[in-house]
């Protein structure tokens, strides 16, 4: 039951994120991110969030905390309407944009360690 439980949770949390007003938010899509993503400072982490691969400068901080901070709100409102915990919804979804990340960027995984994704 579990597992059928957290499928429909994931496929509710890929269509809410591709429809959702702040989905290309929740996704990162921005353009200093994406730098940074690319640059191997940043990178997603398999429990929904992004974060810094290294020490990375204050702005950078400041964006990769916004972004979690909307992310948060995003899977808060997501587990609310579904009767989840956050950290469920945040799980799922970490586990998508982790899958979903472009060749040669820095993931964090269940590995508990930042691997190039291939």
């Amino acid at each position: 039951m579990l597992n059928i439980k957290n499928f429909v949770l994931a496929c509710f949390a890929v269509l809410a994120l591709a429809v959702s007003p702040v989905s290309g938010v929740a996704r990162a899509g921005d353009p200093v991110i994406d730098a940074a993503k690319d640059a191997g400072k940043v990178g997603e982490k398999i429990d929904g969030y992004l974060a810094p691969v290294s020490s990375v400068d204050p702005a950078l901080k400041r964006k990769i905390d916004e972004i979690n901070a909307l992310r948060r709100q995003f899977y808060a409102n997501l587990a609310n309407q579904e009767g989840t915990s956050l950290v469920a919804v945040a799980r799922v979804s970490g586990e998508k944009l982790v899958a979903g990340e472009k060749s040669g960027r820095l993931v964090y995984d269940d590995t508990g360690r930042w691997i190039k994704k291939p």
